[in-house]
């Protein structure tokens, strides 16, 4: 099998990166870089573990997309600085001046970035995932709604799931995903986009169907076959598949069902511009300047071990 193309959801990683990693680590001006020199680490680690030879970091153009928030309102609300009027993301104020810093450092060694205008990083991976027709994909994030993206064909993509550490990465296909939530294995990515309105997540303000939870979510997507299917039975009454009780839930989450797909399905088809090819360099495209962020930001021995990383592919 070929190497795969590798799909990093940065935000999600260095975010991870930085409530991992102490914000004593600083920079000679005092600048916290632990987000930095973690997310940097990450990246060679990729490389090595992964033996990514086409890799993709991938950016939020909008963290908040208008559609998504058209749709349904409380989409991330929580999230947005109290009284900002431009919906600016509440962002830890250590971590803020980190994101320039690495993408200065990727766009010295010659690591491709990628985003779309309007767009999330969720939908730059849906759509560069979709469009991949010669290599495998691996997605790596700590998001579970990337978990849509598996599949077997045209090429393999699988998610590299860190939600508890290197240490504990599950690598998620499309059977690992039907045997950890109960869903069906043929459209395992599909089902699991289905399961994901009914069930909600309150952490991207997204209130689900009440009083269904993600196994009865499962078991309705698995029973019908897709969210459409179940949607599809709430007005047939001849179905008696669906219990009262559901019919009577979804009935009453009608208005939220009608808009969830358009905010928990990432994007396909999205307008993605990388900055450079996604091949892997051998070595850093600029080791001058990679050498003067080294210094100039105290990252250490991390940015060392990704040249290294490059080095040995």
């Amino acid at each position: 099998m070929s190497t795969p193309l590798v799909l990093m959801d940065a935000a999600s990683l260095y975010f991870r990166s930085f409530y991992a990693l102490p914000e004593s680590m600083t920079a000679p001006d005092g600048t916290p870089v632990n987000a930095v020199r973690g997310f940097v680490d990450t990246v060679a680690k990729v490389i090595t573990d992964r033996k990514a030879s086409r890799l993709v970091a991938c950016l939020d153009a909008d963290w908040r997309p208008e559609f998504r928030v058209t749709a349904l309102p409380s989409y991330k609300a929580h999230r947005v600085v109290e009284g900002a009027t431009d919906g600016e993301e509440e962002v830890p104020d250590a971590l803020t001046p980190q994101v320039p810093i690495i993408l200065d450092v990727l766009d010295a060694v010659g690591i491709a970035t990628a985003e779309a205008a309007g767009y999330e990083a969720d939908d730059v991976i849906g759509t560069l995932t979709a469009r991949e027709k010669t290599d495998p994909v691996e997605v790596i994030t700590g998001d579970r709604d990337l978990f849509q993206v598996v599949r077997d064909k045209p090429t393999p993509a699988r998610v590299l799931y860190l939600g508890r550490g290197w240490a504990k990465a599950e690598l998620i296909g499309p059977e690992e995903l039907a045997a950890k939530y109960a869903l069906p294995a043929a459209d395992a990515g599909a089902a699991y986009a289905g399961m994901a309105v009914l069930r909600g997540d309150p952490s991207d303000g997204l209130p689900g169907v009440a009083g269904i939870g993600e196994k009865t979510a499962a078991k309705l997507i698995t029973e019908f076959g897709s969210l459409q299917a179940v949607l599809d039975a709430v007005h047939d009454g001849r179905d008696r598949k669906l219990t009262t009780k559901a019919r009577n839930a979804l009935l009453a989450a009608q208005d939220y069902l009608a808009v969830a797909p358009t905010v928990v399905n990432v994007a396909t088809d999205a307008d993605v511009v990388l900055d450079r090819s996604d091949e892997v360099p051998a070595a850093p495209i600029d080791p001058d300047r990679v050498a003067e962020l080294t210094k100039r930001w105290g990252l250490g021995s991390s940015v060392p071990r990704l040249v290294s990383a490059l080095e040995r592919r």
